[in-house]
């Protein structure tokens, strides 16, 4: 009685989405039940997918929050895009010729998701018209998305990148005092600029006395940085 009942409301969930309003309720129950459609459930904080993995389905999330991060030198994510219900992950991926992931997903809170493997979804989009259709939408809207937030991800300031990091690495340890984790070279790289663009805009925000710097550390000056 109580499976039934997940999967009563999975089959909810999903008839929320509308990747899956194609189907009939009786025709996602038979797809759940003959392991074609697979639930996963992932604890907060769980690693779904590591840079490099190699993308073999696609995975539609039921419930929870998923994020896109990227890790720096020194083990710490850095969070690009985050996908709520609905979300599909693999979709701009799975037909590809290199099927694999470009950057760390994570499970933010515990995540439930749908997974379909390459071969029965390529079977649905054989045999069901509206399915294709519906997925060819979905995966292109899905895509737009995602390239729109890298895309604003990628173009913040060298200014911007800096606060972030300082407010994440202050969150972390609770400190005025940021000991730097890497070296000022490997950092520029993780922000994508060069190390002199970095270091003149280090050299600007101390000028400007919001924060201090040496070597080692960068010492936040005024406490407003941490509202930016």
């Amino acid at each position: 009685m109580k499976g039934g009942m997940i999967v009563k409301n999975h089959i909810k969930k999903m008839k929320e989405i509308p990747l899956f309003d194609v189907f009939s309720k009786e025709e996602i129950e038979k797809y759940i039940n003959e392991g074609s459609f697979q639930i996963n459930t992932y604890k907060k904080d769980s690693i779904i997918h590591m840079d490099g993995d190699e993308c073999t389905n696609i995975e539609v999330i039921l419930s929870g929050n998923v994020v896109v991060d990227r890790i720096d030198y020194s083990g710490n994510l850095f969070t690009i895009t985050d996908f709520k219900m609905g979300g599909v992950l693999g979709a701009n991926l799975l037909f590809s010729k290199r099927p694999y992931y470009p950057l760390t997903i994570t499970a933010s809170t515990e995540t439930t998701m749908l997974k379909i493997e390459k071969d029965f979804l390529l079977d649905l989009l054989w045999t069901n018209r509206n399915f294709l259709k519906a997925y060819l939408e979905f995966s292109s809207t899905n895509t737009a998305r995602l390239t729109s937030k890298l895309k604003h991800s990628v173009n913040k300031t060298i200014r911007e990148n800096i606060v972030n990091y300082i407010k994440y690495m202050y969150s972390k340890n609770n400190s005025l005092t940021i000991k730097l984790t890497m070296t000022k070279k490997q950092l520029a790289e993780n922000f994508g600029v060069n190390r002199t663009s970095l270091s003149r805009e280090l050299k600007k925000m101390k000028e400007e006395g919001l924060i201090d710097y040496d070597n080692n550390s960068i010492i936040i000056k005024d406490e407003t940085i941490l509202n930016m």
